[in-house]
């Protein structure tokens, strides 16, 4: 899988449709073997799907994921002291590497993170002393032997547990949360500050980032997205409403405010509209696996820089730049302020985003190659290929264009991920998921 071919040719393997406005995805996460997948949505539920085994009997699939565990991570709060109403949407989940059967993942909403416990119970302990099988006391008097329990099988169970709570530590909303490569440690970043968390601790962090001025109206730019590097755990990057990406090292000193490297793109002067500065902020930054480049999404393009070379990125990808022309309308529905984010594939060879219309594009960083491909109904079914759209940007068409008035920008893909090891990918549609995999010849 990955192999520095032509975007794969992607079939539907599974798909799941959920008619409620709680049910809106808001984030979508592999876990690091792949073979679990979580959503979190807007009613502040966490949705966990595993991976089936192939089976004998339809070698057709690779095998589909199914639910696996399904529990309330967050609920609504009230700020009383500023009357404000906290969401219970989940803004990110990020899975911890698995030490041994148990999984855990880290889940925030705009305020609190929680580390969860998912586990399974597939025995149960019978022949108690003091009471019956059912649970109530048996009567003292009535008990004239001793008896050992022994563990019987029952059916299967998943529990979910809250393990750890980290509150209290954001003023704004938390729009990031990323694992650290030593495995005991996690940033948490929201508009304004960043804070470094341990695993253990709950009742303290440490603040690295504060970009908050002594004067809130002199606030220029905000932070939108911050992640670890994934071999150095003294690296971090955040990205900011400005276009740039700032580079830290915790070595050098404990609060991160000045950045060990700025990465910026100057801007084509002759292409400067009213809209340059909203289009330019960052939605999302991804480290490549190998940790020697890392993406970047605005609201037209992905980039992929290079983390020794600063002043330009080394690839520029257009997603959907058939809409410069439709800033206006977009403004004015408010879907120019809309967050995509982007993924790499296990090889670091291709990469994926999201569009309008339920649209995702693939882009291949070898060929240079690139694909949109559509999430709907149709093509879930099992086994259906999905076929490469094209938008027509001119007045005539062809018959397989889709005219750019046509679009719907309802339907958004903001949320994607793709599968470490294979070429499987995880698409949130509003409130439908899909899921799809590399054709099998």
């Amino acid at each position: 899988e990955g192999r520095g071919k032509d975007p794969p040719h992607l079939v539907g393997i599974h798909s799941v449709f959920c008619p409620f406005s709680a049910d809106i995805i808001s984030t979508v996460e592999f876990n690091y073997s792949g073979d679990l997948l979580a959503t979190g949505d807007k009613g502040g539920r966490v949705v966990i799907f595993q991976h089936e085994q192939e089976s004998k009997n339809r070698p057709q699939l690779r095998g589909e994921y199914n639910v696996y565990s399904t529990f309330q991570s967050h609920e609504p709060e009230f700020d009383y002291l500023k009357s404000l109403e906290i969401e219970e949407k989940i803004n990110k989940i990020r899975w911890l590497p698995q030490q041994n059967a148990a999984h855990f993942l880290l889940s925030t909403n705009d305020k609190t993170i929680k580390l969860w416990k998912i586990s399974e119970r597939d025995k149960r302990a019978e022949g108690y002393n003091l009471k019956d099988e059912d649970g109530r006391l048996r009567d003292p008097f009535r008990i004239t032997s001793l008896r050992v329990p022994v563990l019987m099988p029952m059916d299967l169970m998943v529990e979910a547990s809250p393990r750890r709570i980290f509150a209290n530590a954001h003023t704004y909303h938390i729009n990031s949360i990323s694992v650290n490569s030593d495995h005991e440690t996690y940033l948490s970043a929201d508009d304004l500050r960043i804070n470094l968390w341990h695993l253990e601790i709950t009742d303290r962090s440490f603040n690295i980032v504060d970009i908050k001025p002594a004067n809130m109206e002199e606030l220029t730019e905000v932070i939108t997205a911050a992640e670890c590097h994934p071999l150095q755990c003294n690296v971090f990057v955040y990205s900011s409403s400005k276009g740039t990406i700032r580079l830290c090292d915790m070595r050098a000193a404990a609060l991160c405010d000045r950045h060990s490297k700025f990465f910026e793109e100057p801007e084509d002067p002759s292409s400067r509209s009213f809209f340059s500065e909203i289009i330019s902020s960052i939605s999302d930054v991804k480290f490549s696996h190998s940790g020697r480049y890392m993406m970047t999404r605005d609201y037209l393009s992905v980039k992929v820089w290079d983390l020794n070379m600063e002043n330009r990125p080394v690839e520029t990808y257009q997603v959907h730049e058939y809409l410069r022309s439709k800033l206006c309308s977009l403004y004015e529905n408010d879907c120019i302020f809309d967050k995509f984010e982007c993924c790499w594939n296990g090889s670091d060879s291709a990469i994926m985003t999201g569009s309008y219309n339920n649209f995702f594009r693939m882009f291949d960083r070898n060929t240079r190659r690139d694909i949109t491909l559509e999430a709907s109904r149709e093509s879930s079914k099992p086994r259906a290929t999905l076929k490469p759209r094209k938008v027509s940007t001119g007045g005539k068409r062809k018959k397989d264009e889709i005219s750019v008035d046509s679009l719907d920008f309802n339907k958004k893909i903001l949320h994607t991920a793709w599968h470490p090891k294979d070429n499987v990918i995880a698409v949130a549609a509003t409130n439908n998921l899909y899921i799809f995999q590399d054709k099998i010849n």
